[in-house]
């Protein structure tokens, strides 16, 4: 299957849309099955599985993290958090595959809000995505938000980045 430049930012924008406007199902129909959600607790860092991370989700965790956030019994969230997400134009990092049907790789640089009564709190970085062709479009294989400062303390993180 032949992916263009475009169907890939046009992935990543309407990616962040789904979270911004609470769609989280939809959400998380965007990841494989093997799909992981990954940001670091330390800048720069490179292995997952051997360290600590703020999260690192496959997609059960994800689905079960969704299914916490639509429940009426999630009294955090009452009322709900909302979030916003700025999108840089999303890179291609390897753009000599677009038309080979393997694994795409982007880069996006973000600024991130989420809000819940009067407290606001932002995020700042950048989320590397591995993107899988399907005979359906692209899924998420993995997610990895870089924070620009992950070692600092952090509120709790009620959304998806």
């Amino acid at each position: 299957m032949s992916i263009s430049e475009q169907d890939v930012i046009d992935f990543i924008y309407a990616e962040a849309n789904l979270l911004d406007e609470h769609k989280f199902e939809d959400w998380l129909e965007l990841f494989a099955d093997d799909g992981v959600y990954w940001m670091p607790l330390e800048f720069g860092q490179t292995e997952e599985h051997l360290t600590t991370s703020l999260m690192y989700e496959d997609k059960l965790l994800l689905t079960v993290r969704v299914e916490r956030l639509k429940g009426e019994r999630t009294f955090s969230q009452r009322p709900k958090s909302r979030c916003h997400h700025i999108l840089q134009r999303p890179q291609i990092l390897n753009p000599q595959i677009l038309k080979k049907g393997k694994e795409i790789k982007t880069k996006t640089a973000f600024h991130y809000t989420e809000s819940r009564l009067d407290e606001q709190f932002f995020l700042v970085g950048w989320a590397e995505h591995i993107l899988r062709p399907t005979g359906d479009g692209l899924q998420i294989v993995r997610k990895q938000v870089n924070l620009i400062n992950p070692e600092s303390a952090h509120r709790n993180i009620q959304l998806f980045v």
